[in-house]
Parts: C-alpha cells; structure tokens; sequence
C-alpha cells in the first residue's frame, strides 16, 4: 500500500481523523504550530491506528513530528501503564546531533506527560553513566545512536538488562533510515532488531530509498503503508529531493583562489549565520584554525566525527548564536535543525548527489 502526498494537503490539527491528546494540543499551539506539513498528515493517523509507516520525503519536511506525536499517543493509549524500567517507545537515529535534537523535541513535548521518562543514549560520554542514569531514573522512550545502544545490550553485568526492558516495547521508530545504513550500521541494526518484540508498530522515515533501505523495510516492517512526500507542484515522476524554495547558486575561480574567494564571501557576510563543509576531518581543523584568524571578530567553531566529547557543546553552542560560522564534515550535513542558517557553503564537493542535496537542507527552516 503506498500513497503520495503534496504540500497543497496541509491541514490544521484538529482536521486529523483521529482526535490528539489535550496536551500535545496545548504543546502544538504553544510552538505556534497551526498547520500540518505532508509527511504529518500522512504519517500521525496511520501510525496511530496501529499502522507501520515507511515514509519518504523531502529534507526540512517536519519528519521529527510525525513520529513524536505518534509515539506519546501510543504510550497513553498503552492499558497496562508502563513501569520505571519498561521501554515503550525506541527511536534510533545516525548522529549524536539528530538524537540531540529529537531529544529536545520529545523533552518539549513530555512536560504535558511527566509519567513518561525519556533517556539519550549517544556517544561522547562515559557508558558507565548511562547505564547508572538507567538504573536510577529508568526510562520508558530511548532516543540513540546504533553504537551506544547495541553496547547498552551488552551491559548485563553492569547491572542493566536491556533486552528484557524493550520486551514492552510498543513503538520502534527508525530515523533518517537511509544514512544509517550509508554509516555502516547495518550489523548494529540487526543486532539491535533481534532483542525487540515483532508485535510492534515501527516508523521508516528517510529522505530517500535505496535497494538496502528496502531489505531493511522487509526485515522490519509488516505490511507497511509507503508515503511519499512530493514538493508542490513537482511531477510525480521527478526526483525533487530539496524543498523547491531553495536558491543554489556557484563561483566558478581557479583553484589557487578559492580559498580566498571563501574568506572574501565570509568577510562581506559577518553578520550571517554559515555552514561550511568540508571533505575530511584534516580538513576542518586546518581550514577551521586558518578562518579564526583571517575572518576576525566572528566565532568560528569546528565540528567532524573524530571529536568525541566536545561535539556536544559546540553544537549547542552555535545553534544558539545569531551569526557565525560552523565549519563541518558531512557529520553535519543531515537532519540537523540549526536555527536562521544563511548560506550553507560547500568548499569541497560532496561525494554523492544525495550528500549534496542534505548538506543545501541545513537552510530549510529559514
């Protein structure tokens, strides 16, 4: 079963066919959220009857809130009321930055529902920790990356026995499904899936579909409903994979000026917010420390894969400044929401059409 929206379909909330809980109305209207995009009308009534959803659609769609909502519904509608240690709701995701980001938005959300407990699980900090918090606080929604949840399982002898916390489990929700599987967490996933109950419902969201991301649809998913999200106005059979209100433009210098080209650009535009992307982690150290002092009196930070426990901070640290420049690896390049980005510069090429079109999604909630 599939069915294609476009953005002409969007609605108010209470024009959804199945009635929201008081309190994510009352969320919804105090983040001035008044209408649906697509991907949440589609995706909220099917997720909430008892559907698993494989859902497709543009980069900035909104992705985040059809499955947030969903998930909380499922858990008050829950009969048996969920225990400090019983997980009902897991939500995996590629990055630390995205489980970050879909922790806050779930966190906003959860002050209406203190009964339900919700825990991060990435890495950059001590498992150790995690496994304590855990045990102390319990937790009945997980939002993590692969690695630390998989190292989460092996943690009996610590003390945590998570395979027999996630046998409650109501909702498993798999996001930016197709980047999991780029990153290689493919044997992290299975591993995973193996330890959760088959009588669940589970949310497929990504941006696009790839022959692996259909295994892995097939492997977890029964009989699910396959959405896909269509800019306005865009042909059903074209392949519109950035929001059509986006603006690309380019430079053609030689090779010897472009980095001086770069430092002109940032120069003239001190007073706007920047994402510039690189090739390597090399690359973002050397560029990164070079811009700091040829760009002056503008912040300049510094984010690739290789950081461990820094990352965090600087993250939160620039999404919560009005100008300035992040420079980044492709670690940065998808589902990361960072307020009033102004130009996402792409000094290296990416290496694939796809990395491209998320790295120019950065702009999307401008």
């Amino acid at each position: 079963m599939s069915s294609t929206m476009d953005n002409a379909t969007e609605g108010t909330w209470d024009s959804l066919p199945v009635g929201l809980h008081n309190g994510i109305v009352q969320t919804l209207d105090e983040l001035r959220f008044t209408h649906m995009t697509p991907v949440q009308a589609a995706c909220i009534p099917l997720f909430m009857s008892n559907k698993d959803v494989a859902a497709e659609a543009v980069t900035g769609s909104g992705k985040t809130l059809a499955f947030v909502i969903p998930v909380i519904e499922h858990l008050l509608r829950r009969e048996e009321k969920l225990k400090k240690m019983q997980v009902g709701a897991l939500v995996i995701t590629p990055t630390r930055e995205l489980a970050l980001q879909i922790s806050e938005v779930m966190e906003t959300f959860l002050q209406k529902f203190p009964q339900f407990t919700q825990i991060l699980l990435i890495g950059g900090s001590n498992p150790i920790e995690d496994v304590e918090k855990f045990k102390d606080q319990g937790a009945n929604i997980v939002i993590a990356t692969p690695g630390r949840l998989e190292d989460m399982f092996r943690r009996k002898s610590d003390g945590l026995d998570l395979a027999s916390s996630v046998k409650s489990l109501d909702v498993l929700v798999l996001d930016e499904a197709d980047r999991l599987l780029d990153m290689g967490f493919e044997a992290s996933l299975n591993t995973i899936l193996s330890y959760l109950p088959k009588q669940r419902r589970t949310g497929l969201f990504s941006a696009t579909q790839t022959q692996e991301l259909e295994k892995l649809v097939r492997a977890g998913l029964r009989n699910p409903v396959r959405i896909t999200v269509k800019e306005k106005g865009v042909a059903a059979t074209a392949t519109q994979k950035t929001p059509s209100r986006l603006s690309n433009y380019y430079t053609i210098c030689r090779s010897e000026n472009k980095f001086n080209n770069l430092v002109a650009f940032l120069r003239q535009h001190k007073h706007e917010k920047h994402l510039v992307f690189f090739s390597t982690c090399a690359c973002v150290e050397y560029f990164g420390r070079a811009l700091e002092s040829l760009v002056k009196k503008v912040p300049v930070h510094c984010i690739h894969g290789k950081m461990k426990n820094k990352r965090n901070k600087i993250f939160a640290d620039f999404r919560a400044q009005k100008s300035g420049i992040l420079v980044c690896t492709d670690v940065m390049a998808r589902g990361i929401d960072i307020p009033d980005v102004h130009w996402v510069l792409q000094y290296d090429p990416p290496s694939s059409a796809s990395a491209f079109v998320h790295r120019c999604g950065r702009t999307a909630n401008r």
